[in-house]
């Protein structure tokens, strides 16, 4: 009996049940067996119709009428007992891969979406963080590849589409553990990163991984195949169907074959989504991993919500990161500023932190996240760039600096803690101004906390319920700074393509140092990296001035060249030319400047003293009214009143007058 068949009728749980042996999803057949799940096929027009199914049992389908049906599997009870991945169908090489590396038992998402995805049907996967996705998608993918023939070896069979170069990278680490028991090759394909290493590694390539900008650069530049795709996989696809992604989405669907297998995962995913979804699909199967009432956020984790003010918050959140039992750490900001001044606010108070962004570097951002999982810091500061689907063992607390945009970015930035079954903590700081935003926040996921208590760094309640010691203070103490830092952490030369926007540098001093293409600081960017960086340390050691007669390094001081480097421009740097008074320096009172003899440079030879001396103050001798400036006052400090005087250390030209006087003296 296949699929199609089933769209015509109004089915019960009890007729599902009896017709069970005829349904090819195992999936339905078990969990009827046992009483955990309920699939329903309803076309719109029967919505409501059903008498024997109660509400909560039955779920319909919002199409339209020139919609194709879907169905729709929701677990309706919790999962008694996880099973192992070999009771779905997967295939031996896999599941001693999986068991390798730790993994033995299936989670929900993965138990009801492994039998009807290796059965080759479209799926829209909704389940929470943290509860396996990438699994659910990932062992189809592989299972498919090991069964059948490679034609193209430089065409890959298996897609995967993620929006930020970070989940790329941990996604694709997760499909070569599982298929460390073959040969599949999986490629990665992010920006950020030199094009002729990617180019090479899709010689021979079964699945790709990769970001919607690199895949269409790549695929524009006739370097990638996608015309034998056979499984497409969006993941995160609330995000990749939104108004940002959706062209780059659909200019990749327009490359691959219409006969693909289509899957689309994420935690969220709104209505007007999953429509949008399924114009590309094939009578999609949406499978939701928990019921329509129960909450969206992980029940394992403990939030917290504080009200606190923005000049008193950096303070809040060092006494956060100081509780008891805390591990690794994820700070949220809204902006990438934000993100530099909150790092640079941690490290000057002892904490071992580094900051995430889009402005930062892809090398950068790599080597925070490489310091971050290996513990040599604990503190990841990061905008939602992290947010999505980044899985890092460990990570205890979760906090949100500013208020989040809505209610989906509250879910994905706390669901980084508490994933797989694990405890954790999220604590929110809200701004006075953000009241209104987290209460239609707190409302939607019906969280509880509608009224933040107004908490400052010395509240006894901040103490209490986070488990914070009595007595702790703003900076951490010297005693407890055992992590390695981000210096510990060696930056990865990876031929970047784009330039480091971020005005903060990072530690290590990395950035401006690097000589690359013959090009010194290559990468950096902004007005700092053009300026020579001799001027710009003496400019920084006089606080912005220079003393009279102060020389700046590496131009005028011997063996000392700008930027303490080698200069590759080929061109001669001119010699200063120094005057007093209209003359050369060294040249006698009065000597014309033209007759002065040759350059500053024969000048100082001729009075090597006079290159020391600190040169005079220039004086226009008028005030901006016209009249004679009070400088006069000045000129008798030294011993002198005669207009004249004054005009000897200028290099204004004299008056008549001022000439009669110097021809009188």
């Amino acid at each position: 009996m296949e699929a199609e068949a089933l769209t015509t009728q109004e089915l019960t749980a009890q007729e599902l049940a009896t017709q069970a042996q005829q349904v090819p999803f195992e999936t339905v057949a078990l969990a009827i067996e046992q009483g955990t799940l309920v699939a329903a096929i309803l076309p719109e027009a029967q919505v409501g119709a059903a008498t024997q199914v109660q509400p909560t049992e039955l779920q319909a389908t919002d199409l339209q009428a020139s919609e194709l049906p879907a169905t729709e599997l929701q677990a309706t009870e919790p999962v008694a007992e996880l099973k192992a991945f070999a009771e779905y169908g997967v295939s031996k090489p896999i599941c001693t891969a999986l068991e390798a590396a730790g993994i033995t038992t299936a989670f929900p998402i993965q138990a009801l979406t492994l039998p009807i995805a290796l059965d080759g049907h479209d799926v829209i996967g909704q389940a929470r963080t943290g509860t396996g996705k990438t699994l659910a998608f990932g062992i189809p993918i592989l299972q498919h590849i090991a069964e059948t023939p490679r034609g193209n070896r430089a065409a890959p069979r298996g897609l995967v589409v993620v929006p930020t170069r970070e989940l790329a990278i941990q996604v694709a680490d997760d499909l070569r553990t599982a298929a460390a028991g073959s040969d599949t090759n999986v490629v990665t394909l992010y920006g950020g990163r030199a094009y002729e290493p990617q180019i090479e590694a899709l010689a021979t390539v079964d699945v790709v991984v990769g970001t919607p900008g690199r895949l269409l650069d790549l695929s524009r530049q006739s370097q990638l195949d996608l015309s034998s795709v056979d499984i497409l996989v969006l993941d995160e696809a609330d995000r990749m169907l939104d108004l940002g992604f959706l062209p780059d989405v659909e200019a990749i669907l327009r490359l691959t074959p219409q006969h693909r297998q289509t899957m689309l995962f994420s935690a969220t995913m709104p209505a007007e989504v999953v429509t949008l979804a399924r114009r590309h699909l094939h009578q999609p199967i949406h499978i939701r991993a928990e019921q329509h009432d129960e909450p969206a956020h992980v029940p394992t984790t403990d939030q917290h919500v504080f009200r606190a003010h923005h000049l008193d918050k950096i303070e809040v959140l060092a006494r956060v990161l100081q509780a008891e039992g805390r591990g690794l750490t994820i700070v949220f900001c809204r902006t990438r500023r934000a993100c530099d001044t909150v790092t640079a606010a941690l490290v000057e108070r002892g904490f071992a932190a580094a900051a995430v962004h889009g402005d930062l570097g892809q090398s950068q951002r790599e080597r925070a996240l490489r310091a971050f999982r290996a513990g040599k810091i604990d503190v990841l500061v990061a905008t939602d760039v992290a947010a999505r689907g980044l899985d890092v063992d460990d990570v205890t607390h979760v906090i949100n600096n500013e208020c989040p945009e809505d209610d989906k970015a509250y879910l994905h930035r706390i669901g980084r803690t508490g994933r797989a079954g694990r405890t954790g903590i999220a604590v929110t700081f809200v701004d006075w101004q953000d009241i209104t935003r987290w209460k239609l926040i707190n409302e939607t996921l019906n969280l509880g906390h509608p009224d933040p208590l107004e908490t400052y760094s010395t509240s006894e309640h901040l103490f209490t319920a986070l488990h914070i010691p009595v007595g702790v203070r703003g900076s951490l103490p010297r005693a407890q700074r055992d992590r390695a830092g981000l210096e510990a952490e060696d930056l990865e030369d990876i031929g970047e393509t784009g330039r480091s926007r971020s005005r903060q540098q990072p530690a290590g001093g990395d950035r401006g140092s690097r000589v690359r293409d013959g090009r010194p600081g290559a990468g950096g960017s902004g007005r700092s990296d053009r300026r020579p960086a001799g001027r710009a340390e003496a400019g920084r050691a006089a606080g912005g001035r220079r003393e009279p007669g102060q020389h700046e390094p590496g131009l005028d001081q011997p063996g000392l060249t700008e930027a303490s480097q080698p200069d590759t421009s080929g061109r001669a740097k001119p010699a200063r030319r120094r005057t007093r008074g209209g003359a050369p320096v060294g040249s006698p009172a009065g000597t014309p400047a033209g007759t002065a003899a040759g350059s500053g440079e024969h000048a100082q030879d001729a009075d090597p003293a006079s290159a020391d001396r600190p040169r005079k103050r220039r004086r226009s001798g008028r005030g901006r009214s016209g009249r004679a400036a009070s400088g006069h006052a000045a000129d008798s400090q030294h011993g002198s009143s005669h207009p004249a005087e004054s005009q000897r250390g200028s290099t204004r030209p004299a008056s008549h007058a001022e000439r009669r006087d110097l021809s009188a003296d």
